[in-house]
């Protein structure tokens, strides 16, 4: 496959477009981890090393079309839809895809600081639930979230994730183990488990 064919997924809200961006789009992403680091640094784990260069994100932005043609993971990238070329606004994934009587996977987003409270990430994420319960044929999403994180609690909340649990030393971030609010969604399709849509379609 090369890498630069059009993206596999292309979800059009009224002001965004989400997408697999091509390996093409590295710089792109650099400048919004450049732009966005002290933002996301009190929510995000560790970075891996050298993931703020070119050839990191070339090779990132290939492994998330294969994983997503494996069916393990959706990573979209958010793009104003008026500008498709321009900045990388924000991103939404859906790893760790599980199939058989789960049908399962986590959810994760994150933001431009330039672009909060506009209500795109809301935006956003309705078009990727959409297409979470209808292409990828999954049943539930969890998303967790860290209890001084009240915008992500509000969002998620107004989505209707349902608090599942808290979860003590949940993950590693910003140099210690932090807390986590467990909360997840479910497809209200009671149809059982069946065969995943061919992703190309």
């Amino acid at each position: 496959m090369d890498a630069d064919e059009p993206s596999p997924v292309r979800l059009e809200t009224e002001r965004l477009i989400l997408s697999l961006l091509p390996p093409s789009a590295a710089p792109r992403l650099v400048a919004y981890f450049h732009e966005n680091r002290e933002h996301l640094a009190p929510w995000s784990p560790p970075r891996p090393p050298g993931s703020h260069s070119e050839e990191y994100w070339r090779w990132r932005l290939e492994e998330n079309r294969s994983e997503y043609l494996a069916d393990r993971s959706c990573r979209l990238q958010l793009l104003d839809a008026r500008d498709p070329a321009g900045p990388v606004l924000g991103h939404i994934s859906f790893t760790e895809v599980v199939r058989g009587p789960l049908q399962a996977c986590n959810l994760g987003y994150n933001i431009d600081h330039r672009f909060e409270g506009r209500g795109l990430m809301r935006e956003g994420l309705c078009a990727a639930v959409d297409f979470a319960f209808g292409r990828l044929g999954l049943h539930r999403l969890s998303a967790n979230y860290m209890p001084i994180n009240d915008r992500s609690g509000r969002l998620l909340r107004s989505l209707g994730f349902a608090v599942e649990g808290y979860a003590r030393d949940y993950l590693y971030i910003a140099g210690a183990w932090r807390d986590h609010v467990l909360t997840a969604l479910y497809n209200p399709d009671p149809s059982p488990p069946g065969a995943r849509p061919e992703p190309s379609g």
